[in-house]
């Protein structure tokens, strides 16, 4: 009998996303359960993204804009590009799927940083494609770009940045992305996912891709509204490239795919820079508070470049990351990446890392 999947499908793994704060609420019987797991904006959305909503529940009996075109607008004047460059997509994700299924073939390769979004791993796997993983390096947390670029050949379709990286906060610098484009071949797609781009902008040495754009067609930048806008249970993303590439890649897009009431919420919020602020200086107040606690139990982390932090707790984080839960605090357990010790924690309230910080001196 004909094979009712694709073969793909036997060794693909699919994406394990935070556990939600009800799960653990229902598992241990509690009240109040703090989620500091899927990297979210703890000030909650914009404002004017909440405001705009309420005004379009009234329409949603209508099918929203395909094109997505005044949000794209909005979008290409604020990036000073053209709308034809721009991709709007249901979340980030959205578009890492569609990358994938509109370039790869079986045989292509793609070299990713190893741990990173893991999205990049399962788009390229689905289609067939070899993903090398170029392990990053241990005693810093950083990209082995040098590892990663050797990993280049003649098969290497796309070469994924996550910039800062996911889970570890670390950046590829200005000068070490310079060196990445002079040698990565042009006719390699430079994926460059800037999903935290909002926080890291605030350090000198942190490039900006659409800066890489301009001079490299064959490049591809992710942004999100999940992050600092604050709008992550809407899901809505896009990519900046060439009029040529986002051409090909929307062809992979669903007719509808992003929905009406994410479209004029992100309109919203892109306009809402106040409380873009507003949650940046935040999440730093946080991870603040959590660096010097760390200091303080001489724990080593690595400096957060987004809005969240990965930690060296000193022991096994399986038992850590439940124990946690009873506390009813959720986190990113690092043996999900193979870094058993760590711990990916995002920002939150001062009054969420307080009770982190308390919940970390009973377990640990």
């Amino acid at each position: 009998m004909r094979e009712l999947f694709r073969k793909e499908m036997e060794s693909l793994e699919s994406y394990t996303p935070g556990k939600p704060i009800e799960d653990v609420m229902r598992e241990y019987g509690l009240t109040r359960v703090v989620k500091l797991a899927s990297n979210e904006n703890p000030l909650g959305p914009s404002p004017k993204a909440i405001e705009a909503l309420k005004e379009e529940l009234a329409s949603i009996h209508i099918y929203p804009d395909p094109g997505v075109v005044e949000l794209k607008a909005a979008i290409a004047k604020k990036h000073g590009v053209a709308p034809e460059q721009i991709l709007c997509t249901n979340g980030g994700e959205a578009a890492i799927q569609m990358v994938s299924i509109s370039m790869l073939n079986e045989g292509d390769e793609v070299v990713v940083g190893d741990p990173s979004f893991s999205l990049y791993d399962i788009g390229a796997q689905l289609m067939g494609a070899t993903v090398r993983r170029i392990p990053l390096r241990p005693e810093d947390g950083n990209y082995d770009l040098e590892a990663m670029l050797e990993a280049v050949n003649e098969k290497t379709k796309i070469f994924y940045l996550c910039n800062p990286n996911n889970p570890t906060g670390t950046i590829v610098t200005k000068d070490n992305l310079k060196k990445v484009v002079e040698r990565l071949p042009e006719d390699v797609v430079l994926f460059l996912d800037e999903a935290y781009f909002e926080f890291a902008q605030i350090y000198p040495e942190y490039p900006d891709g659409l800066d890489i754009l301009k001079t490299r067609p064959r490049t591809i930048v992710l942004r999100t509204f999940a992050k600092v806008c604050g709008i992550a249970g809407l899901r809505v993303g896009y990519i900046v490239s060439t009029p040529d590439v986002i051409t090909e890649v929307s062809k992979a897009s669903t007719v509808f795919n992003v929905n009406r009431l994410a479209q004029r919420a992100a309109l919203a919020a892109l306009e809402d820079e106040e409380h873009i602020e507003k949650s940046v200086a935040l999440a730093r107040a946080s991870l603040s508070r959590m660096m010097e606690y760390f200091n303080q139990r001489g724990w080593r982390y690595i400096k957060a470049a987004g809005n969240f932090i990965f930690v060296d707790v000193g022991t096994d984080t399986r038992k850590v990351y439940i124990d946690l839960q009873k506390e009813g605090v959720i986190v990113r357990p690092g043996f999900l990446w193979k870094w058993d010790n760590w711990l990916r924690i995002s920002s939150g309230t001062m009054e969420e890392t307080e009770i982190l910080v308390e919940a970390l001196d009973k377990v640990l």
